[in-house]
């Protein structure tokens, strides 16, 4: 089940700080052209003159026709881009940045605008190149406030993505950089508690979502992250409690209904099973949705239902192997060992260190009256996970098949001694069976 942290980036809005020379009194920046002590031309003064104003359509001309006569001015092609960010004018507005860096390449704000812009478009490794551009300059009147941004946005941009690409480690220390400049705020504290549970390190992680809920119960994404960890830790009572209050401020966020789901499934609780096939109909090829829903409607012994949403699941990605073990405990609880058979020797032979695929091997294989195959996948299997009551009997109905009188009687009092009445029936057979073994 993927995290559910909803941690605001610093470049997801649009852009987010105002340029030193686009203040109420305008004055020459530190990157512009011109030398400190010569006065800033009037159009070029009147252009920022409006956009203090946020008159972005009267800037915009002004700057059109200031920069026909003056193509390489640095600061006047940086405005440019600026107004036409806020316009949301963003592939023109990377043209202007780009054509400020190439007037000046020391240019602190453009490089910082441009990978803000580029992070906020998704185009992470160009936004990386011009953020780490900006952390290597000085930023002048725009201030060390601005440098620190510029390190945030890069440690989000290398923090985990639910695909699990991301460097945690660079992030840390990016992040690190950034506080050595600026306090520490919420939003840091809850990236330091995602890129600290990214790393295994879940007590750091759950520390820092806590210290957030004590200045803050109802935020949303530490709420949200706190359970997430604790979900982690099968600590399902308290989990459940804070995604209600994460709920409380989102009531229709596809996420934390998931979220919820999956904490109410992990508890057994009936109100899992309306809520997932509520979120699929909202959601109907969400594929972790399909999945929990798929694993619940399974348990409540749904079983063609379930398989229904495995084979859809499948036909996207055919060599999950998760989903293949999946698909073949429905199968087995239908009965269909042989297409069971099928689809846990695929697992295997995609993961050979899967257990539950050679589980799922020699309980189907038992059934098909394939011994020996069987006794294989116990083999298998018996290289990552300890034995337990059910495989003792399946390696001891195996052997007993194969003749091997020896093998039979020591599995099968193995399993007498580990069941502890638990399986009556089985344990019945074994008895019955080691009476006979036992008098030859």
């Amino acid at each position: 089940m993927r995290r559910f942290v909803f941690v605001c980036a610093l470049f997801c809005s649009p852009f987010v700080f105002v340029p030193s020379h686009a203040q109420e009194h305008p004055q020459p920046a530190p990157d512009a052209p011109q030398a400190a002590d010569q006065a800033l031309p009037s159009e070029l003064a009147d252009a920022e003159a409006s956009i203090a104003k946020s008159d972005w359509k009267t800037a915009a001309a002004k700057l059109d026709a200031y920069l026909a006569s003056h193509s390489t001015d640095a600061r006047a092609l940086f405005d440019a881009g600026y107004v036409a960010d806020h316009q949301d004018h963003l592939d023109e507005a990377a043209g202007f940045y780009r054509r400020a860096i190439g007037a000046n390449p020391n240019s602190f704000e453009a490089h910082l605008a441009i990978g803000l812009l580029l992070a906020r478009q998704g185009n992470k490794s160009e936004a990386h190149t011009e953020l780490l551009a900006a952390t290597t300059l000085d930023p002048g009147e725009a201030g060390p406030a601005l440098k620190a941004r510029a390190w945030r946005a890069l440690a989000r941009l290398d923090s985990p993505s639910p695909d699990g690409e991301g460097n945690p480690e660079l992030a840390s220390s990016e992040l690190l950089e950034a506080l050595k400049i600026t306090p520490e705020t919420a939003s840091d504290t809850l990236l330091a508690a995602d890129l600290a549970e990214a790393s295994g390190q879940h007590d750091a992680a759950e520390a820092a979502y806590r210290r957030v809920l004590a200045g803050d119960p109802k935020s949303v994404a530490a709420n949200s992250g706190l359970a997430h960890v604790l979900i982690e830790s099968k600590h399902y009572p308290e989990a459940e409690k804070l995604v209600r209050t994460a709920l409380e401020q989102r009531p229709d966020d596809p996420a934390l209904n998931a979220q919820l789901a999956t904490v109410l499934a992990a508890q057994n609780d009936a109100d899992a099973l309306p809520l997932l096939q509520k979120l699929h109909t909202a959601h109907p090829q969400d594929p972790a949705i399909m999945r929990m829903l798929a694993d619940v409607l399974a348990q409540a012994g749904e079983f063609d239902a379930s398989n229904k949403l495995y084979l859809s699941l499948l036909t996207k990605s055919p060599d999950d192997v998760d989903l293949l073990v999946a698909h073949g405990q429905n199968l087995i609880r239908q009965q269909h060992f042989a297409e069971a058979m099928a689809s846990f020797d695929k697992a295997s032979k995609l993961d050979s260190a899967n257990p539950d695929a050679w589980s799922g091997i020699a309980f189907a294989a038992s059934k098909l009256h394939q011994p020996a195959v069987a006794v294989h996948a116990l083999t298998m299997r018996s290289r990552y996970l300890p034995e337990v009551p059910a495989t003792y009997f399946l390696w001891a109905t195996s052997y007993d098949s194969l003749n091997d009188r020896n093998a039979a009687i020591t599995y099968y009092h193995h399993f007498l001694d580990s069941s502890g009445g638990k399986f009556p029936d089985q344990e019945w057979q074994a008895r019955q069976r080691l009476q006979v073994l036992e008098r030859k």
